[in-house]
């Protein structure tokens, strides 16, 4: 059967004892009182951040982080190479608010569930270019290239009022290098358990008025078998996977500047369907991005984009194939006086889905309006966004967000906002679709407290979130299908609180998160397949003798595989441990083994997860 329900992205969560809920807290409000800053730090990072550090991702425009009223994240490079991670799902899985779901191994279908929304309820950018699937809805994490991402922004909680369809949950932005002064060239290999081998170059630099980045990364992996039960094939499920990317940017003069980006991405993995066949997921991806900023006066600056992107998913041997190609037009305008700022954006969305026997179109032209004040510890935002669509007409949304210093290292904040995302175009025009279907949409509050004091800080965010109109897969009904039909039916909630925090106890760096959530359907009560009601991560590093050495829990309560709630996902916590040192003056080692005591557990039923796994790797990069 051809139903495309499959590549399910739904997602994961007794292990969280009170003495790592204690740690989790206890140790990060514990520090001395030392700067004059409430604005969140950046929990999940290994170094402690700038205060001065800007973020894009709130609100389409540059802010620093003491500014933000929104609850944003940020992993840089170093972050990210110290995780040892194979993929970009896993390096996520350990940021606050984020659990993941995998059908298997490393380049299996992948779930990210952003404060226990459904994966395709966090829109995706990388470099500012939207990747989305219109066959299955979301994009595809396990086809987005790390090793070739310098930065990732995370927020959390609805932006549909800057973004439009799709950021119902949260919203991911990649960005990967950026030239700089000079030439910087890196050479990276590595090899792991399961016949794991790794190799990464590149090259970025800058001189006079163009700067470059280029980069490319080849991965493959035997694997493991990927499926528990006797009726798929026992043999190993592993992936290859090609992907590059180029960066290339010209100062035209002092305040015009144009760029351009492009990531593609070639995945190879195994899965298993029967107990005979080796069957392939292709996946393959690209990522096109030209910009034209300018600086028109001291006051405004405009930015146009034009964007092109594809996801193309095949299965092999037996025959599927869905092609989605997006494009993308924005024409943003900020304006400063002051502490206020103003901007306006005209946006236009193009939607296109091969999937036989469906061949379809459709577009979202959008005008967007937003308002931002930041002086004496008082931070407003205000947002509003109306998006009309060729197939089912105008949806609006707002949000209004506030943020109040009430003491050097404290800040409250407070938040409303609504957001929604339009139905699939196979939701819509396959055999099992109802060209009628409305978006689904929802309405978010939060509150939140956070505090900051030099290499350490505290904050902790309450939200709820309700969605009416979710779209789920129900029984026979007005589509031709007799096996059965998408529907409006549904209603879910994401309620919960995220603790997270860092502090520095002597020459150990302490670091944790801890999400209390209640993901539930709204008319069973039940809980939402593929997500805890508690997870968490907690982590410390130090130096010794040359070495930088660190440990980390990552722990999830039990969650369920089904909607009814009979299938239980058993609760689990992997112990991680890594080390890296600089072995010569340009080259450095990385050492890493996750799930270090080989704990068995599962992300989705019937599907296996890796045991005890070692990663080594070196990466020579001139000083």
């Amino acid at each position: 059967m051809n139903i495309r329900t499959p590549r399910a992205r739904i997602a994961a969560p007794p292990c969280l004892r009170p003495a790592l809920i204690a740690f989790a807290v206890v140790g990060a409000c514990s520090a001395h009182a030392q700067q004059s800053d409430g604005s969140m730090q950046l929990a999940q990072n290994l170094r402690a951040p700038s205060l001065t550090e800007t973020v894009v991702t709130a609100t389409r425009t540059a802010q620093p982080l003491s500014d933000l009223v929104a609850d944003v994240t940020v992993l840089d490079r170093e972050t990210i190479e110290t995780s040892g991670a194979t993929g970009l799902a896993d390096v996520l899985a350990r940021v606050p608010g984020i659990e993941i779901s995998r059908n298997g191994g490393p380049g299996t279908t992948t779930s990210v569930f952003l404060r226990g929304a459904e994966s395709r309820f966090t829109a995706v950018y990388i470099d500012g270019v939207r990747m989305d699937s219109q066959s299955t809805g979301g994009a595809a994490w396990e086809s987005i290239p790390l090793a070739l991402i310098d930065r990732i922004e995370v927020l959390r909680g609805p932006a549909g009022a800057v973004y439009g369809s799709d950021a119902m949950g949260g919203v991911v932005q990649i960005f990967t290098k950026r030239g700089e002064n000079g030439v910087a060239p890196y050479v990276g290999v590595g090899i792991g358990t399961h016949s794991t081998r790794k190799l990464e170059a590149g090259i970025s630099g800058a001189s006079g008025t163009i700067d470059y980045a280029l980069g490319i990364a080849r991965e493959e992996s035997k694997g493991f078998n990927a499926r528990t039960i006797a009726t798929a094939n026992p043999d190993r499920d592993g992936y290859e996977s090609t992907s590059a990317n180029a960066r290339l940017g010209l100062q035209i003069n002092a305040t015009h500047r144009l760029e351009g980006t492009l990531l593609v991405s070639d995945m190879d993995s195994g899965y298993d369907t029967s107990p005979v066949n080796d069957d392939r997921n292709m996946h393959k991806v690209h990522a096109l991005g030209l910009n034209w900023q300018a600086q028109w006066t001291t006051q405004y600056k405009t930015r146009l984009q034009v964007t092109d992107s594809r996801d193309k998913y095949e299965t092999k041997p037996s025959i599927y194939l869905s092609d989605t190609h997006l494009r993308g037009y924005l024409f943003q305008n900020e304006w400063r006086q002051g502490a206020h700022l103003v901007t306006a954006a005209l946006e236009r969305r193009e939607d296109n889905l091969e999937n036989a026997p469906i061949d379809r179109q459709r577009s979202q032209n959008a005008i967007a309006l937003g308002y931002g004040y930041s002086a004496g510890g008082h931070t407003l935002q205000a947002n509003v966004r109306h998006d009309s669509d060729s197939e089912f007409g105008g949806k609006g949304t707002g949000s209004l967000a506030y943020g109040y210093a009430f003491a050097p290292q404290w800040r409250a904040t407070a938040s409303v906002g609504t957001a929604f995302r339009a139905p699939t175009l196979y939701q819509r025009f396959s055999e099992y679709g109802i060209g009628s279907l409305n978006p689904e949409s929802s309405r978010n509050v939060e509150v939140g407290l956070r505090w900051a004091a030099g290499t350490s800080s505290f904050s902790a965010t309450a939200y709820r979130n309700r969605v009416q109109d979710l779209i789920t897969f129900g029984a026979a009904g007005p589509c031709p299908s007799t096996f059965g039909c998408y529907t409006n039916t549904a209603r879910a909630e994401y309620q919960g609180v995220t603790l997270a925090g860092s502090h520095r106890l002597g020459s150990v760096q302490l670091r944790g998160s801890i999400d209390l959530q209640n993901p539930r359907d709204l008319a069973t009560g039940k809980q939402l397949a593929r997500r805890s009601k508690r997870h968490g991560t907690f982590g410390a590093d130090t130096q010794v003798a040359g070495w930088t050495v660190g440990a980390e829990v990552q722990a999830s309560g039990r969650r369920f595989d089904n909607a009814a709630n009979t299938n239980v996902l058993g609760g689990y916590a992997l112990v991680n441990l890594y080390a890296s040192t600089r072995i010569a003056r340009d080259f450095t080692l990385l050492a890493r083994l996750d799930n270090a005591a080989d704990k068995n557990y599962e992300l989705a039923r019937t599907y296996a997860t890796q045991g005890r796994v070692a990663y080594l790797g070196v990466k020579w990069a001139p000083q």
